[in-house]
């Protein structure tokens, strides 16, 4: 029972920071589990994989009721995003699990140079328009409380930024860590869309990603029912007070804590590829 309250409020914790960044809860479990609750990975991102489909339920709601979810971009995203989920899920069972600690840690520390590197204005709408997007109509608006106005942004890159979900779907279904961790960087570097539409559409797509991988997981015998359940009830309710917490904070804070907890767990996941024994160490 212990063990199980453990893995509900580790879950809980996790999902509040990954509802509010919009990269569902996976990224922070599958350490927290195989770290400092010493489960095989496999496992860990078996149990990951139900969280991401948890944290997407937990989430979308509030922001769809407060505009911010881009609909029709998630649809378009989303092809590419569950095609590379299947590509992931035919690689998942040949890796080692200290390949895939060394390729998360790297994953993670790509992305937070990424969001680094692009950092910009919060909430500046693309200032040329893409031909694909307004064929598509996937321009669009969302209501800033700050400002009292609806702030308009354009889609860039629209490709590139197809290219860019395939591969966060093939390293979501590889790892199990919610395909949120790539999908905000590249919205937010590639497509130039502002954060907080970035974590909202994120949020609203990352479950369907998982959902595609997960069946896999199930027959290998990767999912475990008694790590998988309290990390999901934790997930959905942390989830949803996430993503109320991401409508009051700042767009500006908000990238700087998603580039601060990314590069704290690529150098943890580093470290524990290597051999290193975090729950040992006396910090």
């Amino acid at each position: 029972m212990e063990f199980e309250l453990w893995l509900f409020v580790g879950s809980f914790g996790a999902s509040v920071l990954g509802g509010m960044l919009g990269m569902a809860s996976g990224v922070f479990i599958v350490p927290i589990l195989t770290i400092f609750g010493r489960l095989d990975i496999h496992a860990a991102i078996g149990a990951s994989i139900v969280s991401v489909i948890a944290c997407s339920c937990g989430g979308a709601g509030p922001f769809l009721k407060a505009g911010l979810t881009n609909l029709r971009l998630a649809v378009v995203l989303e092809v590419a995003t569950t095609l590379g989920a299947l590509s992931g899920v035919a690689l998942a069972g040949l890796v080692s699990a200290r390949a895939l600690f060394l390729i998360f840690s790297m994953v993670l520390a790509v992305s937070a140079w990424q969001m680094l590197m692009g950092r910009r204005k919060p909430d500046v709408a693309a200032a040329t328009p893409s031909a694909k997007s307004s064929r598509l109509r996937l321009d669009a608006s969302y209501p800033d409380p700050k400002l009292g106005r609806d702030v308009h942004y354009n889609v860039e890159r629209l490709p590139l930024g197809m290219g860019m979900m395939y591969a966060a779907g093939l390293l979501s279904a590889l790892l199990g860590i919610g395909s949120g961790v790539l999908k905000v960087p590249a919205m937010d570097a590639v497509l130039r869309l502002p954060m907080k539409v970035s974590s909202a559409t994120s949020n609203f797509m990352i479950g369907v990603t998982a959902a595609a991988s997960a069946s896999a997981y199930f027959f290998r015998g990767n999912i475990v029912p008694g790590i998988a359940g309290p990390v999901a009830l934790g997930s959905v309710a942390g989830a949803a007070l996430g993503a109320r917490i991401l409508l009051i904070v700042p767009t500006d804070k908000l990238r700087g804590l998603f580039i601060g907890a990314l590069a704290i767990l690529a150098v943890q996941m580093l470290l524990a590829g290597f051999g290193v024994d975090l729950a040992r160490l006396n910090l």
